[in-house]
């Protein structure tokens, strides 16, 4: 699980070394090459449902368990019935052996279900842990996402600030020249 983690760290890490190296734009913003953080963004993904698939192969697995266990029973159970028609034919013996038989059935049934049981706690606990982690995964990729949204936002609004200021100093440029301009003409028509 620590390994799954250090890789979705390790990407993310990645992804702040990718927004650090981009081109400076302003004092808060970069360009940075849309490919490459897509790339990273597709790992991501890509390392996230590990826990889930680990879940499920558990589960795949507990289904075997129990086949091979039903199995091993029925094999016992088959020889022992054999074993027993083979050797004892007197009906004391017969029934001595019978009810032997029906212990190691219900014994083998008992052993099942137990094997049954573990197997079934130990893929929930398996599941809900999985489950656990990609929640906290996809909460703390969530926050992240979010950082990067507002500090993206923010940018934009100086950005958006920048522009006004640049417009009204260009249109009191253009004022002040026409003014001038003006003076001009009539300096010139007086003259």
């Amino acid at each position: 699980m620590n390994s799954q983690q250090d890789v979705i760290y390790g990407l993310m890490n990645k992804l702040e070394e990718t927004l650090e190296k981009g081109v400076p734009l302003l004092s808060n913003l970069s360009i940075v090459k849309k490919n490459v953080v897509m790339d990273i963004l597709d790992e991501l993904y890509a390392a996230l449902p590990d826990e889930v698939k680990e879940a499920r192969a558990l589960l795949r697995r507990k289904d075997e368990l129990q086949y091979e266990a039903q199995q091993r029973a029925e094999k016992i159970i088959s020889e022992a019935q054999a074993e027993a028609n083979r050797l004892l034919s007197e009906s004391d013996l017969l029934r001595a052996v019978q009810r032997e038989a029906e212990k190691i059935k219900e014994q083998v049934i008992n052993d099942c279900e137990d094997i049954k049981r573990k197997a079934l706690e130990e893929a929930d606990a398996v599941r809900n842990q999985a489950m656990d982690e990609a929640l906290r995964m996809k909460d703390g990729a969530s926050v992240y996402a979010e950082q990067i949204l507002v500090g993206l936002e923010q940018n934009i609004n100086h950005l958006h600030e920048i522009v006004k200021d640049n417009q009204i100093q260009l249109e009191r440029r253009r004022s002040e020249e026409e003014d001038q301009q003006r003076e001009y003409t009539q300096n010139l028509r007086v003259s």
